[in-house]
């Protein structure tokens, strides 16, 4: 499936895929609440837990903006900006 194997791909070279990001940024929360963590670890995890969620943020607005929707106008196919229906809050957010 190629949509697939593009997505799992990073944007920016260097950068891991997004999916590598949002687990490691799901383990780093596990961490922190486990509790278990000492004063500096949970710093550390926490800076850690910043950088990779503004690197998540920063790849999903990229991704936006490549996406492009096909709109059937007047029996031609049209490629037109993706445009959301959806608030630009925070992702998962119900109204």
């Amino acid at each position: 499936m190629a949509a697939r194997s593009r997505s799992t791909r990073s944007s920016s070279q260097g950068e891991p895929p997004f999916e590598n990001s949002l687990a490691r940024l799901e383990a780093i929360v596990e961490e922190l609440e486990s509790g278990e963590l000492d004063l500096e670890s949970s710093l550390a995890r926490f800076e850690e837990g910043v950088a990779l969620s503004r690197r998540c943020a920063g790849q999903l607005a990229e991704a936006r903006q490549r996406i492009d929707v096909l709109v059937e106008e007047n029996g031609e196919a049209v490629e037109r900006p993706f445009e959301s229906g959806a608030d630009e809050g925070e992702p998962g957010e119900a109204d």
